[in-house]
C-alpha cells in the first residue's frame, strides 16, 4: 500500500502531505449532485448518473492505491424508489451495466460487495450481484461496498427483527443483546465502523446512510457535485480528517 501511495506522491504535491499511518480504515461516500450536474449542462438526469458512476470508478481506484481499506458508496437508497419511474428505470439499467463490467468497475484488485435489501431488485440485477461478488471475492485490495436499496433505519429494524425472533424462539435472552450483537446483525457486520463520511453537492445531512456505523464518524462536506469530485478533493478530505482530534467521547 505504501508503495502505491509513493507513486501518487510523485504526481501530486497535495498527496505528499498525506500521512500513510493515519488513514481512515472505512470511508463512506454519499454520491450526491448527479442531477444538478446534468441540469447545469442542459443534460438529462440519466447523464449525470452515468457521469457519477464513472467517477466512482476513478475515486475507488485512487482510494485503493492510497491504502484505504474499505469504501462504502451510497448508490441507491430505499427512498430513491419515490423518484419518477423513468429515472428509476434508468438507474437500474446503469446499475446492471456497472455490475456487468467486473474487471473495470472498481479496479483490478478491489473486492466488491453489496449491502441493502436485495428483495426489491430484479432477478437480473441479483444475478449480476452474485456474479460480481464471487468474481472479486479473492481480491486482496480494498473492499468496495455498494449500498443498493439501502436505508440505515431499515437496516436497524431488520437487525432488531432478527434478534426478536431469537428471543421468541428462546435462543436469546433480552439482557444478552449488546451493541456488539446488534452490529453483528447489520449488513455491515464484516466491516469497521465508518471513520470518515464524505458528502459533496452542498447538502449537510446523512440521508439515512450508515446511521449506526457513523456514531463517531468524521464528516466532510463540500459544494462540489459528485461527477466533478476529483482525486484532489478526495485527498483534501483525507488531509482534513487527519487534522481532526478523535476522542470518541473520552
Amino acid at each position: 500500500m505504501l508503495k502505491a501511495l509513493d507513486r501518487f506522491r510523485s504526481k501530486s504535491k497535495l498527496i505528499e502531505k498525506v500521512d500513510p499511518n493515519n488513514l481512515p480504515n472505512h470511508v463512506g461516500i454519499i454520491m450526491d449532485g448527479n442531477g444538478r450536474w446534468a441540469k447545469k449542462r442542459g443534460l438529462p438526469r440519466s447523464a449525470g448518473h452515468r457521469a457519477g458512476a464513472q467517477n466512482l470508478k476513478t475515486i475507488t481506484e485512487f482510494a485503493n492505491n492510497m491504502g484505504i481499506a474499505c469504501l462504502t458508496a451510497y448508490a441507491f437508497s430505499t427512498e430513491n424508489w419515490k423518484r419518477p419511474k423513468a429515472e428509476v428505470d434508468s438507474l437500474m439499467e446503469l446499475l446492471l451495466e456497472y455490475l456487468h463490467d467486473k474487471d473495470e468497475l472498481a479496479g483490478k484488485n478491489v473486492a466488491v460487495r453489496i449491502i441493502g435489501d436485495r428483495s426489491a431488485l430484479s432477478d437480473e440485477i441479483n444475478h449480476e450481484i452474485d456474479e460480481v461478488e464471487a468474481y472479486t471475492k479473492d481480491r486482496d485490495g480494498m473492499v468496495l461496498y455498494l449500498a443498493i436499496n439501502y436505508g440505515g433505519r431499515q437496516e436497524i429494524v431488520r437487525a432488531v427483527n432478527q434478534l426478536c425472533q431469537q428471543v421468541q424462539e428462546g435462543t436469546l435472552l433480552p439482557n444478552q443483546i449488546t451493541e456488539g450483537l446488534v452490529s453483528d446483525y447489520l449488513y455491515t457486520n464484516d466491516m469497521p465502523e465508518a471513520d470518515l463520511i464524505i458528502r459533496p453537492s452542498g447538502e449537510l445531512r446523512l440521508s439515512n446512510f450508515l446511521l449506526w456505523q457513523s456514531a463517531y464518524s468524521e464528516f466532510w462536506f463540500s459544494d462540489i457535485n459528485w461527477p466533478d469530485f476529483t482525486t484532489k478533493d478526495f485527498t483534501q478530505a483525507i488531509l482534513d480528517y487527519q487534522q481532526r482530534n478523535r476522542r470518541f467521547g473520552a
